[in-house]
Formats: structure tokens, sequence, C-alpha cells
């Protein structure tokens, strides 16, 4: 149960840097978007711009979802621990 804690408490960390990696990686696109209006850089600097945005979101995307088999995970383990405390053993 405390791994499920931990796991927990880590992969939230790593979804908070992440949403901070996709909000960068927006940014840039809109900033690179811009300048190709401009004249000033090429679309290929457009393109790898949303490359990197969409690398990014589908890593966030990744990361809630193995978030959610941790919660997952810990609400079972949480669950077991009560059945035992109850009486209604069950495989641990």
């Amino acid at each position: 149960m405390e791994d499920n804690l931990a796991a927990l408490r880590i992969l939230e960390q790593e979804a908070q840097v992440q949403d901070e990696a996709v909000e960068d990686a927006q940014k840039s696109v809109t900033l690179t978007t811009n300048q190709y209006k401009a004249g000033t850089v090429n679309y290929l600097n457009v393109i790898t711009a949303q490359t990197i945005e969409l690398t990014n979101e589908t890593t966030a995307v990744e990361i809630r979802g193995r978030l959610m088999s941790a919660a997952v995970l810990l609400i079972e383990a949480l669950g077991q621990r009560d059945l035992w405390l109850h009486g209604l053993h069950g495989p641990l």
C-alpha cells in the first residue's frame, strides 16, 4: 500500500512537469506559426514545433493513464485491507 502511495506521489509530480512541458510546447507552436506567417522561418519549423507539442501531449496522457492505474491499485489494496480487518479473509 505504501508503494502505491509513493507511486501516486511520483506520478503526480511527473504529470505536473509534463503539463508544463505541454504548455511550453503550445507556446512554441504559436510563436513559430507567427514567425512563419511573418516570413522569418520556414514551415519545417512549424511542423517540428507541432511534433514536439504532440509528443508532449501524448506523454502527458500516458502519465495520466499510469496515474489512474496506480490509484486503482491503491483502492484495491485499501479494500483488501478492510476485508482483512473485518474478518472477511481474502488474498492480500
